[in-house]
């Protein structure tokens, strides 16, 4: 089984191909393709390669499923007694890309 572990959004993401991965929102339309190339380690088997940090020439690309915003969280501060409380909401913008290609 081949897999690759990369790095976007500030996170790193361990991924196979025709799998469907919920990132950090990137830029492009449904159906568009990106390349993602701070790849820092790819695995077939028993062969595995491991950059320091990141491996040279090797990608994996993936086509844009959807763009969107994330469930709303709620965010309340409070202090009892202290007449205090402030309540913010929060959605995330995400992206789902679906793993087409693990060049290695």
């Amino acid at each position: 089984m081949m897999f690759a572990v990369f790095f976007s959004g500030g996170k790193q993401h361990r991924v196979t191909e025709g799998e469907v991965v919920r990132l950090e929102r990137i830029d492009g339309e449904p159906g568009d393709e990106v390349v993602f190339d701070k790849v820092l380690m790819v695995a077939d088997g028993d062969d595995v390669a491991v950059g320091q940090p990141y491996l040279d020439g090797k990608q994996v690309k993936a086509e844009v499923v959807t763009q969107d915003r994330d469930k709303k969280i709620n965010v309340i501060k409070f202090k009892r007694r202290k007449n205090y409380m402030r309540r913010q909401g929060h959605r995330q913008y995400f992206t789902d890309v679906r793993i087409t290609a693990i060049d290695a």
